[in-house]
């Protein structure tokens, strides 16, 4: 289970799937604070919003100050520690620092610690594994580590060891997963760290969302706002641009009830969307109705990017253009940006409904283009 980050605590859907998953009331679940920067306390309300749900929850005291243990090291290979973790059937691990997760759990030299011998045990005898916002991040084989902003990671890149590193792959290998995703606009960044690493397939959740992922394959998303599917098995880059640039990709929205398949890419929408209104393109039945320019100043400001998906079905345009760079240097000065390209095709399909209190969209197969491009500055005069 992959929460994005700032999740409710009196938003019980997640803690109660949590402890269905892990065996149903009484189960007992461990919860690593380890990334977090007050262990106790974060930990403490894990744990409470777990034990209201019916589980039986404790906290494991790995990579923080505890007179038990005077070395981090010593409570990832303690013997009854470990034991304590083997017989559980869930783990959550905390948010804050994603690399305080990936450090305590290997080895100085890269091998995997009892500790984190023990989490996969519980993973493959069925139990349940989940985390947020950086026990998320973790959750695929490559995690970004300590990245800049997203403007700024799209300008300079990523490296190995400094903006990207090691995750702990719990997720299929081909998935890249990123976290908070449209409150913070980290679509982009992802698609930088995907093409960076050879990704072919990118899955990233929002805040106060979750998805769930059985079997290896079957997602089920629930929340708030949902997650962001990116295929870049068909995209392309010029690297004689020498910034970064991509055609082609492919970009899914999945809403709160939708199902989605990992291994063959079929999304299932929620049935509030079936009985609702399909938005087809194809059909004789299309017939949009939004006829005003689609154009955005900030593609990476909260929510933008699913607002705009979901406007371009309706639109009489096909297309659909968003900026992103530095409006306070540009203020001044020229600055280096990028542009934004979507695109309705004949492979572009969503559904829609009202009924959750406002509106709702599954978007499958947006195509997005991103280019670099030059801001001229001053951007504006200012009138006295």
């Amino acid at each position: 289970m992959i929460l994005g980050g700032s999740e409710r605590f009196n938003h019980r859907e997640y803690w109660d799937e949590i402890v269905e998953l892990a065996g149903g009331p009484g189960s007992r679940i461990a919860v690593f604070p380890t990334a977090s920067g007050d262990p106790v306390k974060k930990g403490g309300w894990v744990i409470s919003a777990l034990n209201k749900s019916g589980a039986d929850a404790f906290i494991v005291p790995v990579a923080w100050s505890e007179k038990r243990f005077k070395h981090p090291e010593e409570a990832v290979a303690d013997p009854d520690l470990v034991a304590q973790v083997r017989e559980a059937t869930g783990v959550f691990l905390v948010g804050g620092e994603q690399d305080k997760i990936v450090k305590a759990l290997f080895t100085a030299d890269g091998q995997q610690t009892p500790m984190l011998d023990a989490m996969w045990e519980i993973y493959h005898k069925g139990g349940v594994i989940a985390g947020t916002s950086a026990g998320a991040a973790v959750m695929s084989r490559v995690m970004y580590r300590d990245a800049e902003s997203v403007l700024d990671t799209m300008l300079k890149g990523v490296r190995w060891g400094k903006e990207i590193d090691r995750g702990l792959g719990f997720i299929d290998t081909e998935w890249f997963v990123d976290q908070h995703l449209f409150v913070r606009g980290r679509f982009a960044r992802t698609l930088v760290a995907m093409q960076n690493q050879g990704f072919k397939f990118g899955i990233g959740v929002d805040e106060n969302s979750a998805i769930i992922v059985t079997n290896g394959k079957d997602v089920r998303v629930i929340g708030h706002k949902g997650a962001l599917v990116m295929d870049l098995s068909r995209a392309t880059h010029d690297p004689s641009l020498g910034r970064f640039n991509i055609k082609n990709a492919r970009l899914t929205y999945l809403d709160r009830g939708d199902r989605f398949d990992l291994k063959t890419l079929e999304v299932t929408p929620a049935q509030e969307k079936l009985d609702d209104e399909k938005l087809d393109p194809k059909s004789p039945d299309y017939h949009p109705v939004l006829r005003r320019p689609l154009f955005v100043n900030d593609i990476l400001s909260n929510t933008t990017v699913i607002d705009l998906m979901g406007t371009l079905m309706e639109s009489v345009s096909p297309v659909a253009t968003g900026l992103a760079f530095d409006g306070h240097a540009a203020k001044k000065q020229s600055v280096d940006g990028f542009e934004f390209k979507f695109t309705r095709d004949e492979e572009s399909l969503a559904w829609y409904t009202e009924l959750y209190g406002g509106d709702d969209y599954t978007v499958i197969n947006i195509r997005l283009d991103i280019r670099p491009i030059r801001v001229a500055g001053p951007l504006y005069d200012r009138e006295e």
